[in-house]
């Protein structure tokens, strides 16, 4: 329909699945749960909004635009994308490879998934090929899932090489965008099965909603994830499919300006004695640099920081006037928090350790205010 994506997102109601006569900028929001059946004539029949809704299906039909998909679902909570994943694609004695650096909410997911359906996880660092390939030979792997940027050690993973080495051993490949968001990244293109990403975060861009969607590369796999969003009531519901509409036109600014602010404070914390080390794949000395600024039209603005000592992290958290202590990333303001204990509490020291994260990391989401003032607000926090 549209050739470039900052025209497809500021057009979104031209991908509604049926007409609205009043010509309306924002397509009606259908805030029912069931339809009159012997009312409608067109192509598309809907009877119960967990099933399909015509508000939920102009996003669902967007974003599968944008990615280069085949079928979309949108869901509730962005952890139920990756929940939906697993039920579509896993079964009872599965096996799935997943870079050590996730999600907390997706660790956590994992451990119920192997509790309760004795599913078989392989952590591993998508860095060392020679490592995945060995795990990928040696077990029936059904799945393959990473982040890029990984969170919260943001590693940048080389999409298009796990896709080949996943597909050669006849696993499907999945990668969580949450943090890259379509604008920037699209794993299709690398070759990726499925391309996840919570709606919460940047994409929705003002921290009004809790939502997720997934988008599949070809028909059968949409069909796929379309048959258990429906099974297993995953389905989002119009209202918050409105909210996340709203933020939608302006991601590619957005995007923009928290890759600036966040670039200028990663560069004053670099300066300062009470910081061991700035990680944010922006910055030049980060190992995968290259390969970020190939993959990504735009870095996201979320980097952590190694302060010298975890009293002086809590410190600067406890005294911030402006960064919030909050678990999530990607909105319109700035905020902190310390992975350890809140979006990544349900990783041992040992795990969180592996994966350079320790007591004394803070994750930073640099928003979108005017960056002197949020220097200010570092200096006078650690001061105090």
């Amino acid at each position: 329909m549209y050739k470039n994506i900052e025209t497809a997102l500021s057009h979104i109601a031209k991908f509604a699945p049926i007409e609205d006569k009043s010509g309306a900028s924002h397509f009606p929001i259908y805030n029912t749960a069931t339809f009159d059946l012997k009312k409608q004539n067109g192509d598309k029949i809907y009877d119960y909004t967990r099933s399909d809704n015509p508000t939920r299906e102009m996003l669902e039909n967007l974003f599968t635009h944008v990615e280069g998909g085949a079928g979309c679902v949108c869901t509730h909570t962005g952890i139920a994308t990756v929940a939906l994943l697993f039920e579509t694609v896993l079964k009872a004695n599965s096996h799935i490879l997943v870079e050590a650096d996730c999600y907390g909410g997706t660790f956590r997911l994992l451990k119920v998934f192997k509790e309760k359906y004795n599913i078989t996880v392989h952590f591993a660092n998508f860095l060392d090929f020679e490592q995945l390939e060995e795990i990928l030979k040696n077990n029936k792997i059904e799945l393959v899932l990473c982040e890029s940027p990984t969170n919260p050690g943001l590693k940048i993973i080389d999409l298009e090489k796990v896709s080949t080495l996943s597909h050669k051993y006849n696993a499907l490949f999945a990668v969580d965008n949450s943090l890259a968001t379509f604008i920037s990244q699209r794993p299709l293109e690398f070759g990726a099965d499925f391309s996840l990403f919570s709606t919460t975060k940047y994409i929705s861009g003002h921290g009004s909603v809790v939502a997720g969607a997934i988008v599949a590369k070809t028909k059968e796999l949409s069909e796929q994830i379309h048959y258990y969003a429906n099974a297993h009531g995953r389905s989002q519901n119009p209202m918050d499919v409105f909210l996340i509409s709203l933020g939608i036109p302006t991601l590619k600014i957005r995007m923009q300006e928290h890759e600036k602010n966040a670039l200028e404070i990663a560069e004053f914390l670099k300066t300062q004695d009470y910081i061991k080390s700035v990680t944010f794949p922006a910055l030049k000395e980060h190992p995968q640099y290259e390969l970020a600024k190939k993959q990504m039209s735009y870095i996201p603005g979320v980097f952590c920081v190694d302060f010298t000592s975890v009293e002086l992290a809590e410190k600067f958290i406890e005294n911030s006037k402006i960064f919030g202590e909050k678990c999530s990333f990607g909105s319109s303001d700035s905020r902190v928090e310390i992975p350890a204990k809140i979006s990544h509490a349900s990783f041992s020291k040992e795990e969180l350790a592996a994966i350079g994260i320790s007591d004394s990391t803070v994750r930073f989401s640099i928003g979108l205010e005017n960056v002197q003032d949020l220097i200010e607000d570092i200096k006078q926090a650690v001061q105090k």
